[in-house]
């Protein structure tokens, strides 16, 4: 089941965040044109109820104020928005303009407004804001004047913020249409180049397609890869490479334990038609049955080695690390294969010693396996070498013998599984034994131990050195 687009789900989360900038932008910028707007209009009301309030102060009496009116009233000219309104100490109206478009008639505005003294200073802060009852927003103020015979009045000044309303509703509505097509403008063009900036993946993709197991060593190729994608497309060769390395080498393996294993079914198929195309004797048919139980055995050790390795592969493979003694592992090991070794006219020797952390076990197996291989190729009269060296931090175990050196080039191929440096050893008695896995053991136990197996190799000797961590 395919997922989500990685193309439009990037697009919508642009377009998202375009979208809530231009949230964001717009809000900060509305609410700042709000402000001005009434930060301007208080400050015509404020002007306006300043002078009104100076004029007032120069008239003697109501009957003055009366005369005047065109001279209070031409404050508010001009501005169908505001209004004015002059009363007595008895709240009669004594000056009026433009209070129908502002206010309800017959509301009582004094009673809704904050009312300054004739002593204090009108500012800002004066200012209020209701609602008529028809639901008119205004803003406004009232303040006291003192004529010159004493007499106190009250100045009102309101404005009308209906058309203020508006230009700010005119306004948000534009800053919707504008982000939504700010937004649809960032979906489309965000889905362009996020599947212009995607077009690498799917180069990559049309290239993978292209292995095959009869291509694996084919590498994925992109023209001009972002830096983002090169160490992708490097893990992808790599991973091929290795991918091609192991393929090669498995199918190798199949060869190899093909061929190994037809060798002695050849034997046992050719030793038993031999045996069968005349009568024989008893004694005859038991040398064939020995024979084939060698050939058997052979199998069956191979079978086994086989199994191990696989085993010793798989990640749940378990082994139990203590202390062991080295040298007294390998006198162990030296007397297990002291028979064998006196019938091949091989003497051996244990040297050194040490504290190393290892699985017993396999400890015994990998040395076995060297020794096994040591005693195959070292000449009557030769000696074989078990030595033991601490170190600060790891035990080195040497297996050395005598014998024809291997060639330098050579001596990491040898751990490989069925690997031998001279095919015609296959038809070698002394190789009659050999599966072509004990070297390649020995490297699998190591790498469980997490130690490492080499070989060197001179016209002295042979030496197999594994290297365990200290006990």
């Amino acid at each position: 089941m395919a997922g989500r687009s990685l193309t439009a789900t990037l697009a919508l989360a642009f377009a998202g965040t375009t979208l809530a900038v231009f949230a964001v932008v717009g809000s900060v910028v509305y609410f700042a044109l709000d402000r001005q707007v009434k930060k301007q209009d208080d400050l015509d009301i404020v002007l306006i109820a300043r002078h009104t309030r100076r004029l007032a102060e120069e008239l003697d009496t109501l009957a003055d104020l009366r005369s005047h009116v065109d001279r209070l009233t031409s404050q508010v000219l001009g501005n169908g928005a505001l209004a004015m309104e002059v009363r007595d100490p008895a709240q009669n109206v004594l000056v009026q303009h433009n209070t129908e478009s502002v206010v309800d008639p017959g509301t009582p505005a004094p009673a809704l407004l904050r009312r300054l003294g004739a002593s204090q200073r009108i500012t800002e802060d004066a200012i209020s804001e209701w609602h008529t009852a028809r639901g008119v927003p205004v803003r406004g103020l009232a303040a006291d004047a003192v004529l010159r015979d004493g007499t106190m009045v009250t100045m009102i000044i309101e404005r009308n913020m209906t058309d203020r309303w508006l230009l700010l509703d005119r306004y948000r509505e534009r800053l919707y249409v504008v982000g939504i097509c700010g937004m649809l403008l960032a979906f489309l063009m965000s889905w362009m180049l996020v599947r212009e900036s995607l077009r690498p993946l799917r180069e990559i993709a049309r290239s993978a397609a292209t292995v095959t197991v009869d291509r694996l060593s084919t590498h994925i190729e992109v023209d001009n890869v972002p830096s983002e994608l090169a160490a992708l497309v490097a893990s992808l060769n790599a991973m091929l490479d290795r991918l091609h390395g192991g393929f090669q080498r498995l199918s190798q393996y199949t060869a190899d334990l093909a061929h190994d294993m037809r060798t002695p079914l050849g034997n046992l198929r050719g030793s038993t038609e031999v045996a069968l195309a005349r009568p024989r004797s008893n004694e005859e048919y038991q040398a064939l049955l020995e024979s084939n139980l060698e050939e058997c055995e052979r199998i069956s050790r191979m079978i086994e080695s086989v199994l191990f390795l696989a085993r010793a592969e798989h990640p749940q493979f378990v082994t139990t690390l203590r202390d062991l003694d080295a040298a007294h592992e390998l006198a162990r090991i030296a007397e297990y294969f002291e028979g064998v070794a006196e019938e091949a006219g091989v003497r051996l020797h244990v040297t050194g010693g040490g504290r190393l952390r290892a699985d017993a076990e396999l400890f015994r197996r990998a040395i076995g396996n060297l020794l096994a291989n040591a005693l195959r190729y070292t000449p009557r009269g030769g000696d074989i070498t078990l030595e033991a060296a601490e170190t600060p931090d790891k035990v080195r175990v040497t297996v050395s013998n005598q014998g024809k050196p291997i060639d330098p080039s050579l001596l990491e191929r040898i751990f490989d599984r069925f690997y031998r440096i001279d095919p015609s050893r296959r038809s070698d008695p002394k190789s009659a034994g050999s599966t072509g896995l004990g070297l390649a053991i020995v490297r699998t136990i190591m790498d469980l131990h997490g130690g490492t197996a080499h070989a060197e190799s001179d016209a002295t000797s042979t030496r197999f050195i594994l290297t365990f961590a200290r006990a």
